[in-house]
């Protein structure tokens, strides 16, 4: 068997390989983002202009100017697609930076709706519509794929994954990592921690891609967090994810662990003859396996009962 065919689709844009390099401190710097393009990245993600930088009274214009320009010049400078990252909870001016990013030559956008609602008084019904909003809000001001990043605490994933499509979203990219304070013990202070995610992180996202790649068959569907090597990246594949993406890794290990991710990938392909990652894709769907209960209860049950 030759080299098996790593090229793949997602939103709509023809990538040579599944590993995209998601937003992290590499890709903020174009000398970065053109070591991960060298190692394989298909595409890249910049990071996110956040809703609170962009809307403060002083330095608003700075943090957008300062996006537009990281656009500019890695479309200058890369071959592989450039999607911006908006991370937004609600409407408002999102259409403005949404257009801005575009005329800058984003190939795409990437909405990120983080969002913690510690008002009692807001409903989950309340979060979701402002949410819908947001996406309708950026996609309607612009012809861009748009991909919406999703959190997995959604009470009904299914139904708000087909009203985020319905709203404008052309791909969904599972799931969001929330990071939370951690406690100093001496100081009796809050700080912001940063950990690191495994591959164990990756399993609720194979659960729900595996779920919704029979319900959206037309969607793209993108598997982060929790992505190290190629194992992580052929199980996606298999569940029905169109690509991966990957930062923790490339933080740990450099531009390096897409190589190697890829070259695994390839690897396990050519043992277990598949001669494409579209013969592969969606092997172990919901709807491709005869355990399709294990993508719902039957897993929890297969764990607890178990004899441990």
């Amino acid at each position: 068997m030759g080299t098996p065919d790593l090229s793949t689709k997602y939103l709509g844009i023809d990538l040579a390989g599944p590993v995209i390099a998601s937003s992290s401190p590499l890709t903020r710097q174009v000398d970065t983002l053109l070591e991960l393009e060298a190692a394989g990245a298909a595409a890249v993600i910049l990071p996110s202009l956040f809703e609170e930088d962009a809307m403060a009274a002083e330095g608003g214009a700075a943090a957008l100017a300062s996006r537009v320009e990281l656009v500019r010049k890695a479309k200058d400078q890369l071959k592989v697609p450039v999607i911006a990252s908006l991370n937004a909870t609600r409407p408002g001016t999102w259409q403005e930076y949404a257009t801005a990013l575009v005329d800058a030559g984003a190939d795409a956008l990437e909405l990120n709706l983080y969002t913690i609602t510690a008002d009692s008084s807001v409903s989950s019904a309340d979060v979701e519509m402002e949410h819908l909003a947001a996406i309708e809000a950026v996609k309607i001001v612009t012809d861009r794929p748009l991909s919406v990043k999703l959190s997995s605490y959604y009470s009904a994933i299914s139904a708000f994954a087909a009203r985020a499509v319905d709203a404008g979203a052309d791909g969904l990219v599972l799931f969001n990592r929330f990071y939370a304070a951690d406690i100093d013990m001496e100081r009796l202070e809050l700080h912001a921690s940063l950990d690191m995610s495994t591959s164990a992180d990756q399993r609720v996202a194979l659960r729900w891609i595996g779920i919704l790649r029979s319900q959206l068959p037309t969607v793209s569907l993108a598997c982060t967090s929790g992505v190290h090597g190629g194992e992580e990246v052929i199980k996606a594949i298999l569940v029905g994810s169109d690509v991966v993406c990957t930062a923790s890794a490339v933080m740990q290990h450099g531009a390096r662990a897409i190589t190697e991710m890829l070259t695994e990938t390839a690897d396990w392909m050519v043992r277990h003859e598949f001669a494409s990652l579209g013969e592969a894709r969606g092997k172990m769907s919901a709807a491709s396996t005869r355990r399709a209960a294990v993508y719902e209860r039957g897993q929890y049950l297969d764990v607890i009962k178990g004899n441990w």
